[in-house]
């Protein structure tokens, strides 16, 4: 029996069973409906791509998978290289993984054996956001602060190493002024808080805290899994403001496959470069740099580029904010736009109570969380597909 994600397995409803896709589109035996959420807001290329597709096939018909303890492949080195050239500044040294959730871990291990390395052994702490999601592994719920995704540790007592503060720099000065000789890192979704309520802050906060990070010596992590590849109507929030280690995941293989990658700077890696066996990076999941993984995300990302994405980007933004022009309810806090996400926050939960299955009724797969509608689409949605979209949001609240 399946254990479903997210779900009291007593009370839930029958999932929607999937039997074909493309485009878009999603098909169950009943009928057709758009994906505005991306699957987890990974496939930006929408369903079933002829590229993306032959990429899987043609290096299947090679081999799948080799482990990358003592051997090595040219996918995983062609896409290294490519990051290497495709991702601002010096951030060059690719450590692949099998999930989002696993490449955050690793960029909070990196930071903290950094400082051990340097003995530094008091910078223990991290910095991170209030309603911070970075996945659900235990370091991760760790660093995160959402009560209704990681109440489970509230089984160890207060938190001891991560301190929280909100997204205002008068909060982010304080706990930098208090705390500075005791960080490790300072963790970030930047932009576009996902999972914790699709909160949205300006850049000036990000601008503020590499200034910090530079002035204390703490090293600066952006959890680009969600934001990353176009999201925020930027390619990723690092062109604009550069972080110590980045991580990618979801959209890196334009959601054919489960990978992710966490990208270091050369000041990181080179705090791990060294005849001292004991200063390696002592981490290696199965699955790293699968071959079948970074043969599509190659591909993924030449499509990203050569389609000029950015500009489908701005495209499905502009649309969105026409469309959602004076729309507003009794019921709604705010509607919310950024890039490729909008967000319709209620002021009650229970608001909606009943709209996946209103949605599903339209033809748009959704999937509201907390207090929550919200869309993130594939990149190559049709105006008249997001339209859809949108109209089917408003016409839940008339």
């Amino acid at each position: 029996m399946i254990w479903y994600p997210y779900q009291q397995m007593k009370t839930m409803k029958e999932p929607y069973k999937i039997i074909d896709a493309e485009g878009v589109w999603l098909k169950t035996k009943e009928r057709e409906m758009i994906d505005s959420i991306s699957s987890w807001w990974s496939v930006i290329h929408g369903y079933k791509h002829p590229v993306l597709t032959e990429a899987i096939k043609s290096q299947a018909d090679r081999f799948s998978h080799v482990m990358l303890g003592g051997l090595t492949h040219e996918p995983v080195q062609k896409l290294a290289d490519k990051l290497k050239d495709f991702l601002p500044g010096d951030l060059d040294y690719c450590f692949f993984s099998d999930s989002g959730s696993v490449a955050v871990e690793v960029a909070l291990k990196m930071a903290l054996q950094y400082y051990v390395n340097r003995g530094e052994m008091e910078r223990t702490k991290v910095l991170s956001l209030t309603h911070a999601y970075h996945g659900d592994t235990f370091k991760t719920m760790e660093v995160g602060d959402d009560e209704d995704y990681h109440f489970i540790l509230e089984a160890y007592g207060e938190k001891k190493n991560v301190i929280h503060i909100p997204t205002q720099i008068p909060a982010l000065e304080q706990a930098f002024e208090k705390y500075h000789q005791e960080l490790n890192c300072f963790i970030v979704e930047p932009l576009l808080q996902g999972a914790g309520g699709m909160r949205m802050y300006d850049i000036s906060f990000l601008v503020k805290a590499r200034e910090l990070c530079d002035r204390y010596g703490v090293l600066l992590i952006f959890d680009e899994v969600a934001t990353g590849f176009g999201r925020t109507g930027n390619r990723f929030v690092a062109d604009l403001v550069q972080p110590d280690i980045l991580v990618l995941g979801k959209a890196l293989t334009g959601g054919y496959i489960g990978h992710a990658v966490t990208v270091a700077n050369h000041k990181v890696y080179h705090g791990f470069y060294s005849d001292d066996p004991d200063k390696a990076l002592m981490h290696g999941p199965t699955f790293m740099g699968n071959a079948l993984a970074c043969s599509v995300a190659l591909k993924s990302i030449e499509l990203f580029e050569d389609e000029d994405y950015m500009t489908k980007i701005r495209r499905i933004e502009s649309i969105t904010k026409r469309e959602m022009e004076g729309f507003t309810d009794d019921r709604i806090q705010e509607v919310r736009i950024m890039g490729g996400c909008v967000c319709v926050e209620v002021k009650d939960a229970s608001t909606l109570k009943g709209y996946q299955q209103f949605a599903y009724e339209r033809g748009v797969f959704s999937r509201p969380f907390l207090n929550c509608m919200y869309a993130m689409v594939p990149y190559i949605i049709s105006e008249e597909e997001l339209v859809r979209v949108l109209d089917t949001m408003k016409a839940w609240f008339r």
